[in-house]
C-alpha cells in the first residue's frame, strides 16, 4: 500500500525566480531560464560548475521546472541540481513556432549543458517531452554519453510511436492519407491565437481532462493535486502548446537509444498512463539494453513525480548512489 503524496505547492510565476538564476541564450536568440540547487543554492551561477556530480532536470510538456519541486527536495542535500524551463515554457522566452521540435530542444539542452555545467559528470533526468529531449541530445551529441554523461533517469516517456495506436492513430494515418494533416496542423497554428484569447483556465472541463489524461486510477488523483497540476500545464500558451503538438506525431528516436545503452539508465512508466502508455517504457528498456533497469508503477498515470514521489526519489538515489560507486572506483 502506498504512502499519499506530500501536499503538492508550487511556486507560481509571479514570485521572483531565486537571486541566483540566469538565463543561457541559445544559438537562434531564446533566452532559457536556469535555476540552481543543492548545498550553499548549488553553485548557481557564480560558482560550482565543477560540483562531484551534477543533475539536469528536464521538464514535460506545457509544464516547467516547478514540476520537479518534489524531487528538488529530496535530492537538494547532496547534489548540485540545475533545473531549466524549455523554450516557450515557464519563465524561458517565446520560441518562433517553426523552432518548436523535439529537434531543438535536444539542441537546446546542449547548450545549457555547455553554459552551465561545463566540466564534470552529469546525470540527465526527464519527464515526458524531458525525456524526448535527452534522446534527442544523444542523437546529436553522442560523444557526451559516457564521458560527461554519466546517467540518465526517463519518467513516463517514449521514443516514438506516440500516434500508431487507438482511435487517434487511426485518424492520424487517415489524415495522413488523405494529405490532409499539413492543412490541420497549420489551421490549429493558425487559430491558436485566437482560442488563446478566449481560452478559459481553471474550467471544470480541463480539469476532467487533466484528471483523465495526466492521473492514473482514481487512488492515483487526490483533487487538490488535480487543481494544481491543472494550474500548471494551463500556464504554457496555446500558440506554444499548437506548435510542440507537430512535433510529437514525427517523433522517432529509437536510434539513440543505443547510445543511452553506453551508462546506467533508469526508466520510470505508469500502467495507467495513457498519454505514453508503459509499452513505450517496456521497449525503452529492451532496446537500451543491459544498462537499463525498468520500473513499472502500478496504478500510476503520466504524472508519476507528482503522484508516487517515494518511487521517483527511491529510483533517482539508487541511480545516483550508482553512479557516484563507479566514478569512485573509475577514479
Amino acid at each position: 500500500m502506498r504512502s499519499d503524496p506530500p501536499l503538492l505547492v508550487l511556486p507560481g510565476l509571479d514570485v521572483p525566480p531565486p537571486p541566483d538564476s540566469r538565463v543561457v541564450t541559445t544559438d537562434d536568440g531564446v533566452g532559457l531560464h536556469v535555476e540552481f540547487d543543492g548545498p550553499a543554492g548549488g553553485g548557481g551561477a557564480g560558482g560550482g560548475p565543477d560540483a562531484p556530480l551534477t543533475v539536469v532536470f528536464c521538464h514535460g510538456f506545457t509544464a516547467r521546472l516547478a514540476e520537479w519541486e518534489l524531487q528538488r527536495k529530496a535530492l537538494r542535500e547532496r547534489y548540485r541540481l540545475v533545473l531549466w524551463d524549455q523554450r516557450g515554457h515557464g519563465r524561458s522566452a517565446a520560441t518562433p513556432l517553426p523552432d518548436a521540435t523535439i529537434d531543438r530542444t535536444g539542441l537546446d539542452l546542449a547548450q545549457v549543458l555547455d553554459a552551465v555545467v561545463p566540466t564534470g559528470p552529469v546525470v540527465l533526468v526527464g519527464h515526458s517531452m524531458g525525456g524526448m529531449t535527452i534522446m534527442a541530445l544523444a542523437r546529436q551529441r553522442p560523444e557526451l554519453f559516457g564521458s560527461r554523461v554519466v546517467g540518465a533517469v526517463l519518467l513516463t516517456t517514449a521514443a516514438g510511436g506516440l500516434v500508431e495506436t487507438g482511435i487517434l492513430g487511426r485518424l492520424v494515418r487517415i489524415g495522413r492519407w488523405l494529405g490532409l494533416l499539413p492543412i490541420y496542423l497549420h489551421g490549429l497554428q493558425l487559430f491558436a491565437p485566437l482560442i488563446e484569447r478566449f481560452r478559459w483556465r481553471g474550467s471544470i472541463v480541463g480539469r476532467w481532462f487533466t484528471r483523465r489524461l495526466v492521473f492514473g486510477t482514481r487512488a492515483d488523483a487526490d483533487p487538490a493535486s488535480v487543481r494544481v497540476v491543472q494550474q500548471l500545464l494551463e500556464e504554457t500558451s496555446f500558440p506554444v502548446t499548437a506548435a510542440f503538438y507537430a512535433t510529437f506525431l514525427d517523433h522517432e528516436e529509437y536510434e539513440a537509444l543505443p547510445v543511452l545503452g553506453r551508462i546506467p539508465v533508469t526508466v520510470v512508466a505508469g500502467t495507467h498512463d495513457r498519454l505514453t502508455p508503459a509499452a513505450h517504457g517496456r521497449r525503452l528498456a529492451r532496446d537500451i539494453g543491459d544498462s537499463a533497469e525498468l520500473i513499472v508503477v502500478p496504478g500510476a498515470g503520466h504524472s508519476v513525480n507528482f503522484t508516487r514521489p517515494d518511487v521517483v526519489d527511491r529510483a533517482l538515489l539508487d541511480l545516483l548512489g550508482l553512479v557516484e560507486d563507479r566514478l569512485r572506483r573509475a577514479g
